[in-house]
């Protein structure tokens, strides 16, 4: 059975580390690459770095902050925010990422997806989806949760699958910085659906909450923020805790 990974994720405004609620209300959670060295240290399984503003902003990934924070970690290492192109990807395989991560631009251009896969491999490529319920349906968003589009969560997941990424991070934009817990009814569905892991995203508020996206979501790694920037949870202990689940991690 393969481990399940724990994933700290960097959301990146400005050169600082930040955290909202619902991806609103942004508030400072400190220096991207101190924290980065802290989590590769404290035994994070891979690390994810998200330039959320540089969609919206039109302008590229923060090349230098990618490679300052690759020179600090020994752990896999996901960038995303403002990729496009081949191009792109290149230049940030070659500053230290590990994959990359893409969301607006798949939906855009879902032939990118092919095309980094086939130039890559897909386990480089990792498509993010950002979605929430509306009239009961899980409706894709881009933008950073901004721009509802008419892409049904499920079938975009597929059509993800099928175009070669190698893992697809999906984070309920309703559960987002609640605390309340992971989507796992929307996570299961989707281990059902496809065949390439699942990165739980969204609501993750104390260690029970991982416990049930591996349990009842079937995901394969669980990402958060803010309990782990704020030292609400600490990743040795949420492993510890994990593994007296009966729940395989890499200690």
């Amino acid at each position: 059975m393969l481990a399940k990974r724990i994933i700290p994720c960097l959301d990146i405004k400005n050169g600082r580390t930040v955290k909202g609620v619902n991806f609103v209300d942004l508030r400072d959670a400190g220096d991207p690459v101190e924290l980065a060295e802290i989590y590769s240290a404290e035994g994070a399984d891979e690390l994810v770095f998200l330039d959320i503003s540089a969609t919206e902003e039109r302008r590229k990934t923060l090349v230098n902050m990618v490679r300052s924070v690759a020179e600090k970690i020994n752990i896999p290492f996901t960038v995303g925010g403002g990729i496009s192109s081949v191009e792109d990807v290149e230049i940030l395989l070659n500053n230290g990422a590990d994959k990359v991560s893409i969301n607006s631009s798949a939906v855009k251009n879902p032939q990118l997806i092919n095309d980094l896969a086939q130039k890559f491999g897909s386990q480089c490529v990792v498509v993010a989806i950002d979605a929430k319920q509306i009239n009961g349906q899980w409706i894709v968003h881009l933008v950073g949760g901004k721009v509802p589009t008419e892409l049904n969560l499920f079938d975009w997941a597929i059509e993800v699958a099928e175009r070669g990424a190698g893992e697809i991070l999906f984070t309920s934009m309703d559960n987002d910085g609640t605390k309340n817990g992971f989507a796992n009814e929307a996570l299961a569905k989707l281990s059902t659906l496809i065949n390439i892991p699942i990165i739980a995203s969204g609501g993750a508020g104390n260690i029970q909450h991982f416990v049930d996206s591996f349990k009842v979501g079937k995901a394969d790694a669980a990402l958060a923020a803010s309990v782990f920037h704020f030292k609400e949870i600490e990743i040795q202990a949420l492993k510890e805790e994990l593994r007296s689940n009966g729940i395989e991690v890499r200690l």
